[in-house]
């Protein structure tokens, strides 16, 4: 039996059969995660792979069901790395997933450069200006805003914990885009795969994911657009399929 604390609860992470603490006074994974997981490069039977800001270990616990490969996640926050930890032992996951409780900009020098195949990261979305109002919830407050790493932080580490074309998966809103390919050519990953995700045809995209390739040649691909919700306003099949294994 898992410990469970205070607030908490043990969710299912269904198309992967596998169980996830979680509370409401922490931020909780959403779809985001999820499309990150199924859209970044993974060695299939052996590879070390990275995910950053990984909050309770959503996107580590879902790719173990894609690869064989050794798998780290990184969270600063100690509650939250906490529950983490408690979620792989309670999927009997500890030979493949380790976690790092610290900060994403110290990584390159504890751990070393180059070491990893693959890297994921969903980071906080938003910038925060001076004098701006965030959540008064600092877990929340931390993961939705640049306010413990930026995310010029986040494209610069992921290049230094990458051998060379090793690749590196993103999501993030349209609005941060051109900051996003600029930053990633910047440090040396080279966009590679680029898709929009929409809530629905005929409105405009929220989501992005995007990935690069370190040190990689310059040929990006747009890829066919996802569209989480139909006409009916229930998931489209490629989203059912993701999130319960079944498109039925």
């Amino acid at each position: 039996m898992v410990e469970l604390k205070g607030d908490e609860r043990l969710d299912y992470l269904l198309a992967e059969n596998l169980r996830i603490i979680q509370s409401p006074t922490v931020f909780s994974f959403s779809l985001d995660a999820v499309l990150l997981a199924r859209f970044a490069y993974l060695p299939i039977q052996r590879g070390n792979i990275i995910d950053l800001c990984t909050g309770n270990g959503v996107v580590p616990l879902l790719v173990s069901k894609r690869t064989k490969g050794t798998i780290t996640g990184v969270e600063i926050q100690e509650r939250l790395y906490d529950m983490a930890v408690r979620s792989i032992e309670y999927n009997h996951l500890e030979n493949q997933i380790n976690m790092i409780h610290g900060d994403i900009k110290d990584l390159p020098g504890a751990i070393g450069y180059g070491k990893f195949d693959a890297l994921t990261c969903n980071p906080p979305y938003f910038l925060t200006p001076e004098n701006s109002i965030i959540n008064e919830n600092e877990h929340f407050a931390i993961a939705r805003h640049e306010i413990l790493c930026t995310l010029e932080d986040v494209i610069r580490v992921s290049s230094q914990l990458l051998h060379q074309g090793g690749k590196a998966a993103f999501v993030h809103r349209p609005g941060r885009l051109m900051d996003i390919l600029s930053l990633m050519r910047q440090y040396r990953l080279e966009p590679k795969r680029l898709r929009f995700v929409y809530p629905r045809e005929g409105k405009e995209a929220n989501t992005i994911l995007v990935e690069g390739t370190k040190d990689g040649s310059r040929d990006l691909k747009i890829l066919p657009p996802l569209f989480v919700y139909t006409k009916e306003n229930e998931y489209t099949d490629e989203v059912k399929e993701m999130l319960f294994g079944t498109n039925e």
